[in-house]
């Protein structure tokens, strides 16, 4: 699934070519990537035209356009969700579900969802718990205190400038877990899938099994570097592509793949030290460490 990089990406070209702009026209192609909005492919329709997009904003793997009205819509990407932008004149994707025309005429915004666990929906927005910007909006500026109410349950992202370091530190001391597990939880910090998760913990040095009550404040700030120092180097590449899927809305991959230092890289030599990268089963998925630079701890947890 993508993770915050390749929606990042996403984001950026919403808000330079989608903000401002007003609905004319929303057509539904296929029920279920509007299942989400309870009240029906109707009501969505109804809310949305005539509406002007104000911005978009994300937080951690999570994003949604501001409507003029006071709410917002809420998209989901899942798995292989793509918003595109495309003349009207455009042949239609095979796996097109919804399309937005402007009143100006000029690109719309299409839904494209292969395998349709995506979506989106018209939500409500509420006030942030602690009054301060919801995440990243506009030119990579702050967004306003407010939050899909299907969102506020998730953590900051560690881009935002407003995310507390030493509470996260905290939090991730008092759990009993594997250090790839606190990563991963989306309430203590968002954004972080499966991929950036083992390049982080590859530049820390950490092995994904450490459990989190053995780490220091000073391994855990090397580890939260680590993990913005990946990411930032990864939306210079626009986000890692390993297939069509994740592009942005221009249709264009991303190529941080070719970057990997252990991710996918199982059977070759380590970059840093030559040991042979090694992947190991995790929560129905992979990991992939360097023996060398990422020993096993003797006191482990999954």
């Amino acid at each position: 699934m993508p993770e915050l990089p390749e929606v990042e990406v996403v984001r950026r070209g919403l808000a330079r070519w989608v903000a401002g702009r007003r609905v004319a026209g929303v057509e539904v192609l296929h029920p279920r990537p509007v299942r989400r909005h309870l009240a029906g492919t109707d009501d969505l329709v109804a809310r949305l035209v005539g509406t002007r997009f104000v911005d978009a904003v994300r937080r951690g793997k999570y994003l949604w356009l501001t409507l003029d009205s006071g709410e917002a819509l809420l998209a989901h990407l899942g798995m292989s969700g793509q918003m595109l932008l495309q003349p009207p004149t455009a042949d239609v994707e095979r796996h097109l579900r919804v399309r937005l025309r402007f009143d100006d005429g000029g690109r719309e915004l299409r839904f494209v969802d292969q395998r349709m666990f995506g979506g989106v929906a018209v939500v409500p927005l509420v006030p942030t718990s602690d009054g301060l910007p919801a995440g990243t909006g506009g030119e990579g500026t702050p967004s306003e205190p407010v939050i899909p109410r299907e969102v506020a349950h998730i953590a900051r992202d560690p881009l935002d400038p407003h995310l507390d370091a030493a509470a996260l530190t905290a939090r991730v001391r008092a759990r009993r877990t594997g250090v790839k597990r606190a990563l991963l939880d989306q309430t203590l910090v968002s954004g972080v899938g499966n991929i950036y998760a083992d390049e982080a913990l590859w530049r820390a040095r950490l092995h994904y099994a450490r459990p989190t009550e053995t780490l220091t404040r000073p391994a855990l700030g090397r580890l939260l570097a680590a993990v913005r120092q990946v990411m930032l180097e990864a939306l210079e590449h626009g986000g890692t592509s390993f297939d069509s899927l994740y592009i942005d809305v221009n249709g264009d991959s991303g190529y941080f793949d070719r970057s990997l230092a252990v991710y996918g890289q199982a059977g070759r030599p380590c970059p840093r030290c030559g040991s042979i990268v090694r992947r190991d089963a995790f929560m129905s998925r992979s990991s992939f460490t360097c023996p060398g630079c990422q020993p096993r701890p003797r006191r482990a947890r999954w």
